[in-house]
């Protein structure tokens, strides 16, 4: 009798030990480190399913097992659904951190691509073209149509999707600030606003000076005299790209739909993708009796409200660049 218990006490032991064993190796198959040899990107596509999700890992070698991968992480793992995106798997990641990582608990890469202010739109197809991650072809958007910022996208999105985000972030901002303009705006319309954001966007690379130098065009608009603004000139040449040398006499007296020295008024379009800032600046001119504005040396203009008053500051100007040597 006493033999029997003996036996049937170590029976229950061994078996108590059996599944302490096999729970120790089923929690560590989950907590402890698995088997990828480095940093890996994993991409999960929308709407793959968990197990979607495991048979990629396994094969990916980011787990050893697909089936014991599904199993842990119904059992151990929370009920967060997988989100699609692409995510840096860290070398030899737990299958718990995996399934975290995947569920967005951690950080997903973020892959961006920039759009300066006042990037025109020949040299925004060609950055989408040059992202290697991206997908299909893209023709040259429409100038203006644009706004500048930086971009999230996933490895293989096609590039017509960007530039749509792109484009969908002007039209909507535009429309914001549309709305919010204020009283004393030259802009009739929305476009024409856009137009003029673009002019100013490219005459001045100092933030503070944007809202002064809407204000000097705004006021030229007004009067009916040619707005003079260089940046109009290059563009019908480059497409708004940088000339690299000195605009010739024969570009200044050129006719056509965008030269404001040939013409009075706007162009007939934007002459490169304005930012959010100039636009605003349009929309809320500063309050100004200047005309003319020239180069001050550091960066900037200094402006003038007579003729002769920017005679003088255009003779400082030149003797800053004899001075310099650039002339």
């Amino acid at each position: 009798m006493i033999a029997r218990i003996g036996k049937v006490r170590l029976v229950i032991l061994g078996a108590l030990l059996l599944a302490a064993a096999w729970g120790t190796h089923f929690l560590w198959g989950w907590y402890g480190p698995g088997p990828l040899a480095k940093d890996t990107a994993f991409v999960v596509p929308d709407g793959a399913s968990i197990g979607s999700i495991a048979s990629k890992l396994e094969a990916e070698g980011g787990v050893a097992s697909a089936s014991t991968f599904r199993a842990r992480a119904r059992l151990l793992g929370t009920t967060a659904p997988i989100k699609a995106g692409e995510f840096s798997l860290p070398a030899h990641a737990s299958g718990s951190t995996i399934l975290k990582i995947l569920q967005g608990a951690e950080g997903a890469m973020r892959r961006l691509v920039t759009v300066p202010e006042g990037m025109p739109a020949i040299m925004v197809q060609e950055r989408l073209m040059a992202q290697p991650l991206l997908t299909g072809t893209v023709d040259v958007p429409e100038e203006g149509t644009v706004l500048p910022d930086s971009y999230e996208f996933r490895r293989g999105e096609p590039r017509k999707a960007v530039l749509a985000r792109m484009q969908a972030a002007m039209t909507k901002t535009l429309a914001e600030l549309w709305a919010q303009r204020s009283a004393d705006t030259v802009a009739k319309t929305p476009q024409e606003a856009l137009i003029l954001a673009s002019i100013v966007e490219k005459e001045t690379g100092k933030p503070a000076e944007r809202r002064m130098v809407a204000g000097l065009y705004s006021n030229r608009l007004r009067k009916g005299m040619l707005l003079q603004a260089d940046p109009t000139i290059i563009y019908p040449i480059t497409r708004g790209k940088p000339l690299g040398r000195r605009i010739r006499q024969s570009e200044i007296q050129a006719v056509n739909d965008y030269n404001t020295y040939s013409m009075t008024g706007l162009p007939k379009g934007p002459i490169t993708n304005p930012g959010r800032a100039s636009i605003e600046a349009v929309l809320h001119p500063a309050h100004t009796e200047a005309l003319y504005m020239v180069a001050d040396g550091t960066g900037g203009h200094v402006f003038a409200d007579t003729l002769a008053e920017h005679n003088a500051n255009v003779a400082k100007w030149f003797a800053i660049r004899r001075a310099r040597g650039d002339l």
